[in-house]
């Protein structure tokens, strides 16, 4: 479906990064963005450059949400907005896994559960979910944010079941590592982060990540782009490790025979 069948749409995190590339790159086609995310004063700057409305908007705050939802139908739905506190789940503490369960999946539920069956009804629309290459494969320490995209990853495929024999088109966006500012408010604001994440590597600017959704969008209605994996040339998942069993030791720390 070209994006003139399209008239608004919904995004969520779109005050910086892949977030606000989204908001730039459908504003280019004319359609009513509406932007959600916490940051008032990123998002009245975005509001300024692009002409998008601007929402100061939780994507926790289901009521807010909801308003929002009751007011305009949408015919794009983004759901980008997405926490990480990187640790060893063994490390891990109860505040840990409540933000990223409520932000990257029970946000992202209920936020279609408001939007799609409008969509259904109206045998129209197109949702969006960012999720990570997270989801389908591991790597060290983030046990709790693996988990929450791999729900996305299910939740996006379950919709298109769910809205079968209506023209509701799903796209799970699976990036790797992207040149954005994400690591910043993950890690710390500090010059290392940026060298340890970004500087030296070819990397996927938000813009890329934005220009791939605009191509799903405007795919013909007949064709659902299901899932893009988007990573850096120079990055690949996988890998083998096999360690050898730690000596036992006695309560003292003495090993034992």
């Amino acid at each position: 479906m070209p994006f003139s069948d399209y008239k608004t749409a919904l995004v969520t995190g779109a005050s910086s990064g892949i977030g606000a590339a989204v908001v730039e790159r459908l504003r280019r086609e004319n359609i009513e963005v509406h932007a959600v995310a916490r940051s008032a004063q990123a998002l009245q700057q975005l509001a300024e450059r692009t002409g998008c409305i601007a929402h100061t908007i939780d994507v926790t705050d289901r009521p807010a949400i909801a308003e929002l939802a009751g007011q305009v139908e949408f015919d794009i739905l983004v759901n980008n907005a997405g926490v990480d506190r990187p640790k060893k789940f063994l490390e891990a503490d109860e505040g840990d896994i409540d933000l990223l369960v409520d932000v990257n999946l029970r946000a992202v539920l209920h936020i279609c559960r408001l939007v799609v069956p409008g969509m259904v009804a109206r045998d129209r629309g197109h949702v969006i979910n960012i999720s990570s290459i997270a989801g389908a494969y591991n790597f060290g320490g983030n046990s709790s944010y693996h988990a929450t995209k791999a729900g996305v990853s299910m939740l996006s495929n379950q919709l298109r079941i769910d809205a079968f024999g209506k023209r509701v088109r799903v796209t799970e966006i699976c990036p790797g590592r992207v040149a954005t500012d994400i690591f910043n408010h993950v890690h710390g604001d500090d010059p290392s982060i940026r060298e340890r994440f970004i500087d030296g590597f070819e990397l996927p600017q938000a813009a890329d990540i934005a220009d791939a959704i605009a191509f799903a969008i405007a795919a013909p209605v007949a064709v659902n782009i299901g899932h893009m994996e988007i990573t850096p040339t120079l990055q690949v998942m996988g890998g083998l490790q096999t360690a050898r069993p730690q000596p036992k030791t006695d309560p003292s720390g003495e090993p034992t025979p």
